[in-house]
Order: C-alpha cells, then structure tokens, then sequence
C-alpha cells in the first residue's frame, strides 16, 4: 500500500485523476486506470512551512538531547564471572572421544524412567555410562593454543562434535585445569549466511528503497548500542534517553527510508502523538501494577552490577523502544493510504478521505494488535509451559510479576497502536485536503466531472 515518495520539487500527477466518481462513503467507483499510484503530488509552499515550523523544533531539540546525554562510554566494572559478566574466548573442538563416565569421574547419570532422564540414544548412552571427552584448543586471546579437555554426559542438553567451533569461559582465579569450560557453541557463521539472505531479498525486492531501509536498520543499531544503552548504564534517565533515542531512531528511519516528504512529515507526527501515549500509559501502570523490572537473573546482574540504574524506567525505555517498529509500519501505511485516495480523487474532502483510510486502518489493527500478541506470548512460551506444568490458574499467572510485565508491555504497545490510527488518519486528510495547490491548473480539463463533485461535496 506504501507507494515511493519523492522530493517536492517532481511536478504533480496529471489531471487523470479528476475523472473518479465518488461515492457517499469515501469510496471511488467506475475509475480508470490511467492513473498511476506513484509519488504524490508535491504540496505547497506554505503547507510545507506550517509542517516544518511544528517539526524542526522538535528534531533540534532531539539534537540537543543526544549531545547533552551521548555518552563517554560503556562505564567500566570489575567483571563478576556471572553470566554474560564473564571473560569469553573462541575455541575449537580439536578431538573427540567416547569414554566411560566412571573413569572420567563424571558425575552420576539419572537413572532411566526418571524425570530428567534422557531418551532415545541420550537414554542408550545413560545406560552404558558412555561420556565424551573433547580436547578444546583456544583459539584467541592471550592462551591462544593452549588446550584443556571438557567432559560432555551423555543427558547434557549441549552435544560436542569433532571440529565444532565453542565458546570458552575464562576464569582467571581459578586453578589452572579449571580456568577454561565450554559455555557455548560458536554460531556466527550461520547467522552471519541469514543475514546476508536476508539483506540480499531485501535489496533484490525493495532495490534503492530497500537499501537505504537496510541503513536505516544499521543507523538504529548504532543508536541503540552507542547511545541508549551506555547512557542508561552511566546513570541518565532510562525514560529520557529512550524518548530521545527512539526519536532519533524515528526521524532517522522514516525520512532515509520514505524521503523528505511532507507524507513522511505526518506519519512521524502520527508516531510522535503514540509514542507520547505509550510513554504515558507505559508510566502509569508500571508504578500503578508495582512492576519493579526485577524479574530475572539478568536484570538482577545488571541492578546488582549498576544499582542507581531506574529498573522500572528500564522497563518502559523497553515499552517504547519496543513499540516505535511497529508503529512506523503503521503510520507510514495510513499516510500512504489517504494520500492515495486523494490521487485517485482530489475530490475527496478531509471526513470522506478519513472515512475510507479508517477503514484500511482497521484491518491494519487487527492483523497488528494479534501480531504483537502473539511475539510476546511466543517469547514467554517456556515460562507459560512451566506454569501450566504447576497448575497454576490463569488469575495467579497474570498476577506473577514475570508475566504481568509481559502483559502490561503488550496492552500499552497496542493501545498505542490502535490509537496511531485514526490519529494519523486525521492528520493525513487534513493536511492533503487543505493543500490543492493544482486545483486552478486542473479545473479546465476537468470540469464537467469536478463540478458533480463539488455540488456533491457541498
């Protein structure tokens, strides 16, 4: 539904549009096909003004907030050897053999039938008590070359093979043959092939649109790792640098990817008002449900680590930052929608124009509001499984802070979506409609058709 926005300097569309009847509920009928949905028509001088004198103000104040918040840097801790708080190195797998646990003085198998007893060949292996003993290789840091060997049971959840690349962590302290284990597996090279499948189609079908969107999504990363997330750990406010950021993100984003148009003008005025809305929903029922942002073992390292930082702040950073993806889809289509109606029929006045783009809008909300749902349950699907395993009642599981985060990030995000609609809708066909700076051009050629439709518009 997105057509390809172009600087306002193109001369508009030709007076093929004028030829649309219009019906009493904003929809054209009996149209010809002549027209093309391409860019739309430039708008006028004074409307660009009246746009700018609303938005430059907003975007140098967004300037000022990066400079004043920008960080110097991830502020430096003392490594706690805790999770991800840990020296890491990359290692291979440089032999592999199948020993007897007994003689590796391998911790004991679960007995088969048990509850964590493994099956199929995990449950042959338990039987025969047959572990395998890699000898890992580092391959970086200062013991590059240096070997150990890891002890893999035959029920543990991560299999060695011969030649695997792993992920090693280093523990300085503690005696040599222990100072190195295997944590993970090296996967870098297949989400390296994924995302360049995936920038490859999106170059190959979006062309020059989809390359800048591809800068655009680079552009926000750097955002988001040089600016959010050390301004947050050097103690600034985790609401006003997600408000700045995401922002920044926004105003980068929309216009690199859908040009300096007055059209992308108002769907970054749209996402604007809904991110407000979100922020402010977002703050009233965090502290309203009591939601600390403490709710596992990695939010408990990072308050452990850096305890003047705002959890609950950091959870409604995460609310916003969460919902500015979304929301730009759903601006840009609604301001794309009314603006193509208007092509099609200049006609149109600002209540018919919304009138039709509404209805685009609520088929947008329905396939969006379920998508969000849906992401969200899908991430909490293990910790919805180990609730149903409990027996837990639906009323004593949304009440657990761990999932009622999850459901207040959910509603707030689509309460701002729903309501990016018809706010969006609203602004687009006030803005487009007041703006007819071709109408004196394109009377003439026009005029049998354009006169019905004034007489029916009055």
């Amino acid at each position: 539904m997105t057509s390809s926005p172009q600087p306002p300097t193109e001369p508009p569309e030709p007076s093929a549009h004028a030829g649309h009847a219009h019906d009493g509920h904003g929809h054209s009928s009996g149209h010809s096909h002549s027209h093309g949905h391409g860019p739309a028509a430039p708008v006028s001088k004074h409307l660009r003004k009246v746009i700018a004198a609303v938005l430059i103000p907003f975007a140098v104040a967004v300037l000022v907030g990066l400079v004043v918040l920008w960080p110097g840097g991830t502020p430096g801790h003392e490594r706690t050897g805790v999770g991800f708080d840990r020296q890491t190195q990359q290692a291979k797998v440089v032999s592999l053999e199948h020993v007897d646990c007994k003689s590796v003085n391998a911790a004991q198998v679960p007995a088969a039938g048990g509850a964590s007893a493994p099956s199929g060949g995990e449950a042959r292996g338990a039987q025969t008590g047959e572990c395998k003993k890699a000898t890992v290789e580092i391959g970086s840091g200062p013991d590059k070359g240096r070997t150990f060997v890891e002890i893999v049971q035959p029920g543990a959840p991560r299999q060695l093979a011969d030649g695997q690349e792993v992920v090693v962590a280093y523990a300085p302290d503690a005696p040599r043959d222990l100072q190195y284990s295997v944590i993970d597996v090296n996967r870098k090279l297949p989400l390296a092939v994924l995302a360049g499948i995936f920038a490859l189609s999106v170059v190959l079908v979006g062309r020059m649109r989809g390359l800048f969107a591809l800068i655009a999504l680079v552009v926000s990363f750097g955002v988001l790792t040089l600016f959010i997330l050390p301004a947050i750990l050097q103690g600034s406010n985790p609401l006003v640098v997600a408000v700045v950021g995401a922002s920044a993100i926004m105003l980068i984003g929309l216009y690199m990817c859908h040009g300096l148009t007055a059209r992308t003008s108002v769907a970054v005025l749209g996402t604007l008002v809904s991110l407000l809305l979100i922020g402010l929903l977002g703050s009233v029922f965090i502290d309203w449900a009591f939601l600390s942002g403490n709710t596992d073992d990695n939010t408990g390292l990072i308050h452990g680590l850096y305890p003047d930082i705002d959890m609950s702040g950091l959870l409604l950073a995460g609310v916003i930052i969460g919902s500015l993806g979304v929301l730009d889809d759903v601006t840009v289509t609604q301001t794309s929608a009314v603006w193509e109606l208007h092509q099609a029929d200049p006609s149109m006045g600002p209540r018919s124009l919304y009138r039709a783009a509404i209805r685009i809008g609520r088929d947008h909300i329905a396939s969006v509001v379920n998508t969000l749902v849906l992401a969200y349950a899908g991430a909490a699907l293990p910790l919805l499984l180990l609730f149903s395993i409990a027996n837990s009642s639906m009323g004593s599981v949304a009440n657990s802070e761990l999932v009622a985060v999850e459901i207040v990030r959910t509603l707030v995000g689509s309460i701002g979506l729903v309501a990016s609609v018809p706010v969006t809708t609203a602004l687009a066909a006030l803005v487009v409609s007041a703006d007819r700076p071709a109408s004196p051009a394109v009377a003439p050629a026009a005029g049998p058709v354009r006169g019905r439709g004034r007489r029916r518009k009055r």
